[in-house]
Formats: structure tokens, sequence, C-alpha cells
């Protein structure tokens, strides 16, 4: 029997644990990495050390592969089209992942489709950005507000491509702080600082012939712009508005015509909306609970939705999970404090990346269940902490 070989583009923490889920199912990978010393390229066997952004190593890479799939976003779309045009199968596809990609393409498909998203527009220099600033002004006031109350500031700034953990994001209060944007070249979209209750996540998996699943919402929680802590389902939300960002996140899949792992991140707003934050075409960080929290987690189900295999059962095991990501602090000798960890919790999973330590720089995670929301979370953050150094009892 011949199993078929995944060629996984980009070779980080998500291309390591989407090899991981591959194992048992006698998969096989092959790794387009930029280093040998990459998180996925320590464990996987066959590994092509090249540029994402050259056509002819992607070209090289593809052969022997069955099916091209990716840990970002990043390659070209005019490769993927070339590499479909050789008969290459990649999933997502590029026309999917342009609206990933490009955020001013996400945003222009999403508001034609109906897609609640946050006031927004591409902006062209600092003076552009009061404008558009004064346009909410002028809004609030044709919705029955209150006219000139305010400037219209602060405004929330992107540039749209490349952007990720807070990087690419400015919140600007004034024309004056709206330069740094773009000097970065390229073009910057400018959307309203929606005045949000907390941030969701619908995680969602599409297969080739529309099959699809939905995990649980959850809650998501940013400290400095980088997702902090994942709880699982999100504490408190109703089941109509759990319902509604499934069925939306599942009606992006289809529409934008996903294969494999989709994350929609959300604003829920102070009155009861949902607003489209930003979509993410692989595994994302707002599903890694799911490694241990569900019956079959994001990393088999993308696998599963890319080789057109029946998709798994994406149900909680526990009444709650979370998962508190592992930053880089000054306490490089994470492993020393596993033996504190584990014995503390036998239950706690930890999920480590094989990163070196940097300040700030996700090493890692953890992943706690049970039936108690409240012991859950601290032993979440407990483990994530004393890891991390910040917690030393």
């Amino acid at each position: 029997m011949t199993f078929p070989v995944v060629g996984m583009v980009g070779g980080g923490q998500l291309a390591r644990m989407t090899h991981e889920a591959g194992i048992p199912l006698g998969l096989k990978f092959k790794l387009l990495s930029d280093t040998p010393q990459d998180s996925a390229a320590q464990v996987v066997a066959d590994v092509v050390v090249g540029d994402h952004r050259d056509l002819e190593t992607l070209r090289a890479f593809a052969r022997g592969c069955d099916v091209i799939t990716f840990d970002h976003e990043h390659v070209p779309l005019a490769h993927l089209r070339a590499l479909e045009a050789d008969g290459v199968t990649v999933r997502p596809g590029p026309d999917a992942l342009a609206h990933a990609q490009d955020k001013g393409v996400m945003r222009e498909r999403l508001t034609a489709l109906g897609v609640p998203c946050p006031r927004h527009r591409i902006v062209t220099d600092p003076a552009d950005v009061t404008a558009f600033a004064a346009e909410g002004v002028a809004g609030d006031a044709d919705a029955g507000g209150t006219p000139g109350a305010g400037d219209g500031f602060p405004v929330v700034l992107k540039t749209v491509r490349g952007g990720y953990d807070g990087k690419g994001v400015w919140v600007v209060r004034s024309e004056a702080d709206a330069a740094e944007p773009f000097r970065a070249g390229v073009p910057v979209l400018a959307e309203e600082k929606v005045d949000f209750a907390r941030e969701l996540a619908a995680n969602v998996v599409r297969s080739p012939h529309g099959q699809a699943v939905a995990y649980p919402v959850v809650e998501s929680r940013q400290v400095d712009g980088v997702c902090d802590t994942v709880i699982a389902p999100a504490p408190g939300l109703s089941e109509d508005l759990s319902g509604e960002a499934q069925e939306l996140a599942l009606r992006v899949a289809k529409e934008l015509g996903v294969v494999g792992h989709l994350a929609v991140e959300l604003f829920e707003t102070r009155d009861g909306r949902l607003l489209v934050n930003e979509l993410a075409m692989r595994p994302h960080n707002s599903g890694h609970w799911t490694q241990d929290g569900s019956i079959t987690s994001q990393f088999a189900n993308h696998v599963r939705a890319v080789l057109d295999l029946p998709l798994g059962d994406p149900r909680p095991r526990a009444p709650w999970s979370v998962m508190c990501n592992v930053l880089g602090g000054d306490y490089p000798d994470m492993y020393a404090a596993y033996l504190h960890c584990m014995a503390r919790d036998p239950r706690l999973k930890i999920h480590m990346y094989g990163k070196d330590v940097k300040p700030g720089r996700k090493v890692g995670h953890v992943n706690t269940y049970g039936d108690d929301l409240d012991d859950v979370l601290e032993r979440a953050r407990h483990a994530a902490g004393y890891l991390r150094g910040t917690i030393t009892e």
C-alpha cells in the first residue's frame, strides 16, 4: 500500500504539529524550510532547505508530493498558480489564500458577501487617515449621533500584507501618529477601533468535496498583541451567538473555497454583535487546545481535509479546555521546570517547539482540561508562568 506524501511549505511550529498529527496515519511528510534549525525541520525526515519565494525551488520541492499545503500564507500567489498549471494539487489554493495574504482583498470580499466587518478602507497618507477618522464622525451623526463629537480617532492602521502577532498594526490617535505605517511601502488599511467586549475565534475545517466541521467557539485573550490564553468554549457565550459564529465561519470557508483549516478571528461587541477581525487559512493558535481537548485536533483534520479524507469529530473531550502560550523570558532552561510542572499537575500537557528561548517569542504552549473552569484556567496559567520563569513556586 502506498501512503500519500504531504508537502508542507514552512518549517514553523504549525508544520511540526501537523506532521505529528499525520504520523499515526502513516503519512509521509516533505518539508520546505528556511533553515535546518526551524521547528519542523528538527523532526521531519525529508527536509528541503530553500526559499518559498523562488518558483523553481517550489517546483523541485513539489515533485513527489501528492498535495502541497502550508504553515504560513506568504508564498506568492503567482507561484502557486504556476504549480497548479504544472498539475500540482495545492490546498488551500491561491484563489482562497489571496484573502489571507491581503487584508484589503479580504475586507473587500467579505463586505461583498455581507459578512459583518469593522468600518474600513485603504488610505494613502496621514491626511487620508484623518479624513477616514472624520468619516466615522459623520457616520455617527447620520445614525442619530451628535455631529462634531470628537475627531474620529483613534484609528487602527494595518499593512495589508505580512503582519502577525501585533506586528504591522498600529493604533493611531492623531494625524501626526500615522506616518510610520506608510514607511513600509505597501498599502495601508484603516479600520475603526472597535469597542469590543472580547475577542473570539471560530475554527472550521473544510474538505474539497464540501464536508465541513466546526469546533466550539473560543475566547482568545491577548497581551501586547500576542495571544496569551484561549478558553474553549468561550465562557458565557450564548448558544445563539455561538451558532452564528460557527455558521459565519462555515459560510466564509465555502464562499472563499477554503480547503483545510480556517480560523475566523472575531470581535464580540459590547452590544452583542460579531465583527470579523482576521482570517487564517492554516492551523491556528486559537485551535491549539484541540490537540488534547477535542476528539480530533485541528492538525489532524487539516491533514484529512487536504487529502480529501473524511473529517474527524471536532467535539470536546471535557467541558473546559484552556491553552496558554509559553513565551520566552529571562529563564532559558525550561526543561528544568518540567519536574515541578509535571509533579504539580499530572494531567498537564506540554508542547514545546524546539526554538531558542528569546524574550517574547512563542516557544511552546500548555493545555489543560477538566470540569471546573477556574481550576483549568489556573493550572494552565501556572504552568505557562512557571516554564517562563515568572512564577517560581
